[in-house]
């Protein structure tokens, strides 16, 4: 099952495209690209994708550290724009970080970052345990801390996106409300913020949702929708999919391939937008 912070594994997986020998090995060595739905699909592959992040800390204004693994385009002429990663319950895997590289490969900075310190459950009871130790005071600090990285990061165009799925989807609500940011993407994440939670916002925020998701559903959704225009936060875009909780997660079992690839260009497309403009 589903509920408001984690996304359910299962041994009822979907069905992984079929790849020749050679194409694997061709991904491997770098030589060429593959969808990323492919890419999240192979653990091989997803492995592979996200050894191409490099591990970064900084140090935060509290004295603690804080840990994320960055992926950088291949043009260093020109500024890019930034994107931030917020992982799901269960940590910082090679999902994520593949998704950081393939933003890399689309021209972006993506920085995935690690609320769990490099812990990754394998379990939901292991997944409920580090959401439960997470300090979302140290959590706030920093995502905070990485945003301002981002920003003055060498190569960066000054600008930044936060991304989200599942309780990476709340927290990337979250750290938009902590720090302004030109925009933010939300899959399926806990929406449940006030008005006055909202005047903070500083940038348009687009949001995925699956109506066969019996948690972060209509009336949810509904709500953050009147308590942004409540706020006088008019830059929301909410789009709909028939599809269930974390249809995007190609490990799913609910995940669904075509839903996935709609949000996925979507979201490419509100980033393109509101990063180069």
């Amino acid at each position: 099952m589903c509920d408001l912070i984690s996304c359910n594994r299962s041994s009822d997986q979907p069905s992984r495209p079929t790849l020749s020998s050679q194409t694997r090995r061709d991904f491997l060595k770098g030589l060429i690209c593959l969808p990323l739905a492919v890419v999240l699909a192979d653990p091989q592959l997803a492995r592979a994708a996200g050894q191409r992040t490099e591990q970064v800390r900084i140090e935060l204004p509290s004295g603690q550290q804080a840990q994320a693994y960055l992926a950088l385009p291949d043009d260093a002429t020109e500024r890019a724009p930034t994107v931030l990663l917020i992982h799901e319950w269960w940590g910082l895997n090679d999902q994520i970080k593949a998704v950081a590289n393939e933003l890399a490969e689309q021209g972006f900075i993506a920085l995935a970052v690690d609320l769990y310190q490099g812990k990754v459950a394998t379990s939901r009871e292991k997944a409920n345990e580090f959401r439960m130790a997470l300090d979302p005071t140290w959590a706030t600090e920093a995502l905070v801390g990485w945003i301002d990285w981002l920003r003055q990061h060498s190569r960066s165009n000054g600008r930044v996106a936060t991304l989200g799925w599942c309780f990476g989807g709340g927290w990337a609500l979250d750290a938009a409300l902590a720090a302004p940011v030109d925009a933010t993407v939300i899959y399926y994440g806990d929406v449940r913020r006030s008005a006055e939670q909202l005047t903070s916002l500083y940038g348009p925020v687009l949001g995925h949702f699956g109506t066969l998701d019996t948690r972060i559903d209509a009336a949810m959704v509904g709500d953050f929708e009147r308590a942004m225009a409540e706020a006088d936060k008019t830059e929301l875009t909410v789009h709909w999919y028939v599809a269930d909780h974390a249809f995007a997660n190609p490990t799913g079992a609910r995940y669904d391939q075509e839903d996935a690839a709609l949000s996925w260009a979507r979201t490419l497309s509100f980033l393109h937008r509101h990063l180069r403009g």
